[in-house]
C-alpha cells in the first residue's frame, strides 16, 4: 500500500503548489480537477480530501464542502484545521451555533492558534456577543502580536456611532431663470439594531421666494435583510414646494457569495405622494443595487410618476437612472470614493420647477471623502438638458458628523 501511495504521489508532482496557484487566480474548476485526479490516485490521503473540502468552500459550494469535512472527521478528528474549515462552512451557511462548537473543538486541540481565536471572535461578533468577541480578538493578538486580523477585529468592535448629523447646501443654475439656493440639515439615529429614525429640515429660495419643509421617517429592520421605512413631510410652501408629502419604502437584500462577481443584491420599492397647491403627484419607484468586488456598485432605478393638475387630466411619465459607484483609494482611516450617473426624464419633485410637461437628460457624479471614522464630506454635480433648450447645472456639498 505504501509503495503504491508513493508511486501515486510521484505521478502528480507538486499538486499542492498547482492548487494554490489556481486558487490565487480563483480558478476553482482547475483546482478541483487537480484535486479529484490526486484523490483518485490516493483515495486515503486526508490532506488531499481536506484541500478538496477547502476549495469547495472557497468556490461557494458550501453544502458539498460541509459533507466533505464531515466525512473527513469520521476518519480523523485530531486536526484542528479540519474543524476550523467546517466552522467556516457553518458560518457561511448561517449555522453560527454549530460553527462555534466546531471552533471550540479546534481550540481544545490547539489553544495556542491565534487564527482560531480570531475566527471564533468573528462569529461571536456576528451573533452580537461583542464583549466575548473582544476577549477572543485580544487573545489572538497576545498570541500573534502582528496579526492584522486581530487588530482589525478589535477596531471593528469600537462603539459604532448611533447618530449622523449632516449639513448640506445645493445650488441650481438655470439658463432660463434665477438660480435656486437650498440648504438643509438632517439627523439620522440608529436607536437599536432594529429601529432607526430620520429627521431633516430644508430651506429653499426660488426667484426671491422662500420656502421650507420638515421631513420625518421611521425605519424598521426585520429578519431576512428586510427593512421598511415610512414617513412624511409638511412644508411652508409659498407655491414653490409641496404642502405635504407621504412615503413608504420596502428594501430587501440578498447575500450571494464573497467569491462571486456579484457579491450581493439589494432591491427597493417605494411610493411617494406629493401634494402641491395646484397639483398632486404620485411616484412609484423600483431599484436594484448590485454589489461587486472591491466596493464597486451598480444601481439601476425606474420611476413612474402620475401627475394630476387642477382642471387637467391625469398623466403618467416614466424616468430612469443608472449609477456606478467605485472606490478611489484608502489610507489608514481615510477613504475616497466616487460615483457617476445618467438619468433620463428624472425629476425629484421637491420644487415646482421639477414637475410639468418636459423631458430631460441628466449627467452627473460625486465624490465622498471620509477623512476620519467620524467625519466625511461629499461633493455632487450634474448637468440637466431639458426640452425647449433649457438647462440646469447643479452643485451640491454636504458635511457629515457621526457620533
Amino acid at each position: 500500500m505504501l509503495a503504491s501511495f508513493d508511486l501515486a504521489r510521484a505521478q502528480v508532482p507538486d499538486w499542492q503548489t498547482k492548487v494554490r496557484k489556481d486558487c490565487d487566480k480563483s480558478d476553482w474548476a482547475s483546482a478541483l480537477h487537480t484535486l479529484e485526479q490526486q484523490e483518485a490516485l490516493a483515495p486515503e490521503d486526508m490532506d488531499v480530501k481536506a484541500w478538496h473540502a477547502r476549495v469547495l468552500a472557497w468556490s461557494g459550494r458550501s453544502v458539498e464542502a460541509e459533507r466533505e469535512y464531515l466525512e473527513i472527521l469520521k476518519v480523523s478528528q485530531k486536526d484542528p484545521d479540519n474543524w476550523a474549515g467546517l466552522a467556516s462552512v457553518y458560518a457561511h451557511e448561517g449555522k453560527r451555533k454549530e460553527a462555534l462548537e466546531a471552533l471550540d473543538t479546534a481550540l481544545r486541540l490547539d489553544s495556542k492558534r491565534a487564527d482560531l481565536h480570531a475566527a471564533r471572535a468573528r462569529i461571536l461578533r456576528d451573533v452580537g456577543e461583542r464583549r466575548e468577541a473582544r476577549v477572543e480578538f485580544q487573545r489572538a493578538l497576545s498570541l500573534d502580536q502582528v496579526s492584522a486580523e486581530a487588530r482589525a477585529g478589535l477596531l471593528s468592535l469600537r462603539v459604532e456611532p448611533k447618530h449622523e448629523l449632516r449639513l448640506g447646501n445645493e445650488n441650481d443654475f438655470f439658463n432660463f431663470a434665477d438660480a435656486n439656493q437650498d440648504g438643509w440639515a438632517s439627523l439620522t439615529s440608529k436607536w437599536t439594531p432594529h429601529w432607526s429614525t430620520s429627521m431633516s429640515g430644508s430651506f429653499y429660495r426660488r426667484g426671491g421666494v422662500d420656502a421650507g419643509k420638515f421631513v420625518g421617517s421611521v425605519t424598521a429592520r426585520l429578519p431576512h435583510n428586510l427593512a421598511v421605512t415610512t414617513g412624511g413631510a409638511i412644508g411652508h410652501d409659498n407655491s414653490v414646494i409641496p404642502k405635504s408629502e407621504a412615503f413608504f419604502d420596502l428594501d430587501r437584500g440578498w447575500k450571494i457569495s464573497e467569491t462571486n462577481f456579484i457579491r450581493a443584491v439589494e432591491t427597493d420599492y417605494a411610493q411617494h405622494w406629493y401634494w402641491y397647491q395646484s397639483a398632486r403627484i404620485l411616484t412609484l419607484s423600483g431599484a436594484a443595487i448590485l454589489y461587486m468586488p472591491r466596493e464597486w456598485t451598480l444601481s439601476l432605478a425606474a420611476t413612474g410618476a402620475r401627475s394630476a393638475f387642477a382642471g387637467t387630466g391625469v398623466e403618467w411619465r416614466p424616468s430612469g437612472t443608472a449609477r456606478l459607484g467605485f472606490p478611489l483609494g484608502a489610507w489608514a482611516d481615510t477613504r475616497l470614493s466616487g460615483n457617476t450617473f445618467f438619468a433620463a426624464g428624472t425629476e425629484d419633485f421637491a420644487r415646482v420647477d421639477q414637475i410639468g410637461r418636459f423631458a430631460s437628460q441628466t449627467y452627473g457624479g460625486g465624490l465622498r471623502f471620509q477623512f476620519s471614522p467620524r467625519q466625511d464630506v461629499t461633493f455632487m454635480s450634474s448637468y440637466q438638458k431639458r426640452t425647449q433648450g433649457r438647462t440646469d447645472t447643479y452643485l451640491g456639498f454636504s458635511y457629515g458628523i457621526h457620533f
